[in-house]
């Protein structure tokens, strides 16, 4: 397989399992499938991370994640 069909492939993993997390978070029953507020919802999270507060808000949104994920297993 060429180069750029991997790395396509592999971008494509990516974009799927991203859009995974959205649904996974219920953000899209949420914001009812706006894409508008969902777009806006991420532009706001990434002036966070640009923000003095950047590595607070990872530290945080990590443990949760974290927190998540664990109880899903167990689930």
């Amino acid at each position: 397989m060429r180069e750029w069909q991997v790395k396509r492939r592999e971008r494509t993993r990516q974009l799927i399992e991203l859009g995974g997390l959205v649904v996974k978070a219920g953000l899209v029953e949420l914001a009812d499938d706006d894409r508008a507020t969902l777009y806006g919802a991420f532009l706001t999270v990434a002036a966070k991370l640009r923000s003095e507060d950047r590595e607070q808000a990872l530290m945080l949104w990590k443990r949760k994640g974290k927190r998540a994920f664990e109880v899903e297993t167990e689930a």
